[in-house]
């Protein structure tokens, strides 16, 4: 390719001859094998598991995917298996990197404790991965063999790739940013981090699977759509701190603030992991969607990828996005501002179980201490089975209510047959309706076909209109309010 011209486009320019794509992968392989010679013949505690060494691994086999790619070797049955070896190395450097980067980053995240050993989980997944790119780097040495192509020996190249850490930090000693309000900006990100941990149910799977059934979670609810969501979910997060938090003079006045991001950071970073895994699963793995040059002859054992997947990555993403809210609940709290708001029941059907479900689900989402009041009693609203008191107590209101109402109405004297008891029923409902105190469900109405004949009229009309309210026939109209207490 020369410098201000365009290549030439690779599409439907025929079929290149065999010997001219052997010479040019030569070349353009030429580093990734290299590096591969290097990294399959180490020794499990040598320094080439280095951020230096990934990350040119990892740039080497990108590159080297792409241009095979282009030329179609995934379907061509001579170059496929070392594409799909190609692939394997990239995703399991990535993987590898991640990994790396949540190794050195644990002093900073300043997470909260948990029962597991996270470090020590991180550290034999680092190990497994490197098992893994071992094993898929002699893979890619054997098919170069086969293939004719050269491998570079270089021993000396070595020394480029280790990582030397002195201890410490550079001062901090920029000026900080200003901001209105750490109250408001503790309150929104606080917020962010619980309306997104609200999606992320998928995270708490791996507590109700048994090991031997993680294979079932898929495709639903595990996927590589849903993990890549969440991941996206939570890079926003992290930019959405970055942006408004970090190196602001509110990062320092509130503890919480890093440690909250510290947990976004690592969640973030292990749903990176988690969606590589699961593409690797459902991409080369998995008997249905699997790619068959790798199914015959995996690099890792679908059930030891699985394990890594479940037990690692979405587990510790899990515990750590409930510890973080939790931590977005004490922040929450400690910012509370205390408020109160009167509302109107639902002017018919009252707190029944879906408005009572909701109510008592968003104080729960929220975390605060919230009280509903209705005359001179309080209730918990983050309990459903509260507000449903509280709803009996506007039902026994509007009953009351509706004896008052029908006492306003002329009803016949003397004794009448079951036949006019309803009559005189209907008519009282169908006018209460026609007045918008009463809002009918259902036409024609079911009534009791037999009434107590011993009994006086409103008795009989109060009794069958109660249970029309009860079967869910009607329902009476109220103006009654309700009043909540507590966090704005």
């Amino acid at each position: 390719m020369t410098l201000g011209k365009d290549p030439k486009p690779l599409a439907a320019a025929g079929t290149i001859n065999d010997h001219e794509f052997t010479h040019l992968i030569g070349k353009r392989a030429r580093r990734l094998l290299q590096l591969a010679r290097l990294f399959s013949t180490s020794s499990p505690n040598s320094s080439y598991v280095t951020r230096i060494f990934i990350g040119e691994l990892l740039s080497q086999s990108i590159q080297l995917e792409e241009f095979l790619d282009a030329y179609g070797a995934r379907n061509n049955r001579r170059w496929s298996r070392f594409r799909s070896l190609t692939a394997t190395i990239k995703l399991f450097a990535d993987v590898c990197y991640e990994l790396l980067h949540i190794k050195y980053s644990l002093p900073s995240y300043q997470l909260l404790p948990i029962d597991r050993d996270f470090a020590a989980s991180t550290a034999q997944s680092l190990e497994l991965t490197r098992e893994i790119l071992a094993t898929a780097t002699h893979g890619i040495l054997v098919q170069a063999a086969r293939l004719n192509l050269a491998v570079p020996v270089d021993d000396s190249a070595m020394e480029q790739f280790i990582e030397h850490l002195p201890a410490g930090r550079l001062a901090r000693d920029r000026a900080m940013r200003k901001v209105k309000s750490a109250a408001e900006t503790v309150t929104q990100l606080a917020t962010a981090y619980l309306n997104l941990a609200a999606e992320s149910e998928l995270l708490n799977i791996v507590k109700k699977t048994d090991p031997a059934d993680y294979s079932t979670c898929f495709p639903d609810p595990v996927s590589e759509d849903n993990l890549r969501f969440l991941k996206f979910r939570f890079h926003s997060l992290q930019s959405l701190y970055d942006t408004h938090v970090s190196e602001t003079e509110v990062e320092g006045m509130d503890a919480g603030l890093p440690i909250l991001r510290g947990h976004v950071s690592v969640v973030y970073h292990l749903l990176e992991i988690a969606t590589q895994l699961v593409h690797y699963y459902e991409r080369h793995l998995n008997i249905d969607t699997g790619d068959s040059s790798l199914r015959r002859k995996p690099v890792i054992a679908p059930q030891t990828l699985l394990t890594m997947l479940m037990n690692y990555a979405i587990a510790f993403a899990g515990l750590y996005l409930n510890q973080g809210q939790s931590l977005s609940y004490t922040m929450l709290r400690r910012y509370a501002e205390v408020g109160r708001v009167t509302v109107p029941v639902p002017c018919y059907r009252g707190l029944h179980v879906r408005p009572a479900t909701l109510i008592a689900k968003i104080v729960r989402h929220y975390g605060s201490d919230i009280r509903m009041e209705l005359d001179d009693q309080s209730y918990d609203a983050s309990l459903p089975m509260d507000i449903f008191r509280a709803n009996e107590k506007i039902n026994a209101k509007k009953r009351r209510w509706l004896i008052l109402e029908i006492g306003y109405f002329p009803l016949p004297a003397g004794n009448l047959n079951d036949r006019q008891i309803q009559t005189v029923i209907l008519d009282v409902v169908l006018k209460l309706a026609e007045q918008g105190k009463l809002f009918l469900y259902q036409q024609p109405l079911q009534l009791s076909n037999e009434f107590d004949r011993a009994g006086i009229l409103l008795e009989n009309i109060t009794t069958e209109i109660a249970h029309l309210l009860a079967t869910g026939q009607i329902d009476i109209k109220t103006d009654l309010t309700i009043a909540f207490t507590g966090d704005k």
